[in-house]
């Protein structure tokens, strides 16, 4: 019995210091606020923003209950214990596995503290120098990320791709949603990507290095988390190329957007309206600006410096070897495996979770 109170009465310290870090009661707060704007009479007036509003509420309230339903399951155990009952001490013992395996897994939430971690992500992949061996590989790192995005049931949009000429891609933005800590999750993949094989496109079938690049932003889609100065902005408006210099429309609905302070650049020529690229183009801007501000922890865009450019092609934070052995190693968490072919398959969470716990 003795060892039971003790049990239960560390869990529901621990549950506690999790709960006053994740700051709860903030949350609680805000939830209560978003709760008082869902019930005015007139809160379906604006249907886009109570749309946005109840979306806000969902995932708060999310985020929220598990602990507080957490919390309610330790005081019941507590509750019990304090009966003395011998003949409870099996179910007792049972809860409290149960309960120490659901705060294991929400204590993994205490790792997404970045101002945008709970956003969606946007990941883009650019081959790097190599030709058509660097562009196969972007393509199988496009493949990789979208079975990993399949396996957890997410939802993904192609909001600009560029196919390679004889294979695979030249680059590719995703847009990635439907799931929690998406940004958290994915921020760490960020970099470049080195792949080591026994080239296909090879006559004599020699070892090839090859690169690409992953960038990845959080979803910045609503304008007051990031507000952008029309002064600072260029845009230009032509007509979409399609793959091999093909016109993919007959009107100018391909968008440019440059933000002149830092000469940030994004353009969207998808076969969609011109509006909607443009705002396609502007979310992508405005969540390169927001990832510029975390790196260079600067609150004025105007202060903010350009990307290094230079240092694009730097090293590699993972290496891919297919021959002559099989391995994974991410550079950075230490983590290696030499099931390469599930890795790229589309099994990232050991990798995944190896970059956050490090």
């Amino acid at each position: 019995m003795q060892d039971l109170i003790k049990k239960a009465n560390e869990l529901s310290d621990d549950v506690d210091r999790s709960m006053q870090k994740l700051k709860i009661d903030d949350l609680q707060t805000e939830l209560a606020e978003l709760r008082a704007l869902m019930g005015r009479p007139d809160f379906w007036s604006d249907h886009q923003k109570a749309a946005e509003i109840s979306k806000q509420e969902a995932a708060l309230s999310n985020r929220i209950s598990p602990w507080l339903a957490l919390q309610t399951g330790l005081s019941d155990v507590r509750e019990l214990l304090t009966l003395n009952d011998e003949s409870l001490l099996a179910e007792i013992e049972k809860q409290l596995a149960v309960l120490q395996n659901q705060f294991d897994q929400l204590k993994k939430d205490l790792r997404y503290q970045g101002p945008y971690d709970d956003h969606a992500a946007i990941l883009s992949i650019y081959a790097g120098a190599g030709g058509t061996d660097a562009q196969d590989w972007a393509g199988m790192l496009l493949r990789m990320y979208l079975r990993w995005a399949e396996a957890n049931k997410l939802k993904v949009i192609t909001d600009d791709q560029s196919k390679g000429e004889e294979a695979g891609i030249k680059s590719v933005t995703l847009e990635i949603s439907g799931g929690s800590f998406l940004y958290g999750k994915l921020k760490n993949e960020q970099g470049v990507h080195r792949l080591v094989r026994l080239s296909p496109f090879n006559a004599d079938n020699l070892r090839q290095t090859s690169f690409a690049k992953v960038e990845v932003l959080p979803v910045i889609d609503k304008p007051d988390e990031i507000e952008l100065d029309d002064k600072d902005l260029k845009i230009d408006v032509y007509r979409a190329g399609g793959h091999g210099g093909q016109s993919v429309n007959t009107t100018d609905s391909a968008v440019r957007v440059t933000h002149l302070p830092t000469g940030i650049s994004v353009a969207i020529q998808n076969e969609r309206s011109q509006l909607q690229n443009k705002e396609t183009a502007m979310t992508i801007l405005r969540s390169k600006l927001a990832a510029l501000q975390q790196e260079q922890h600067i609150e004025n865009l105007s202060e903010l410096r350009g990307p290094n450019q230079s240092a694009e092609w730097g090293n590699q934070i993972r290496n891919y070897v297919l021959h002559p052995y099989k391995q994974v190693k991410d550079l950075r968490s230490g983590y290696e495996t030499s099931d390469a072919e599930k890795v790229l398959d589309g099994n990232l969470e050991p990798l995944l979770d190896a970059a956050l716990e490090a």
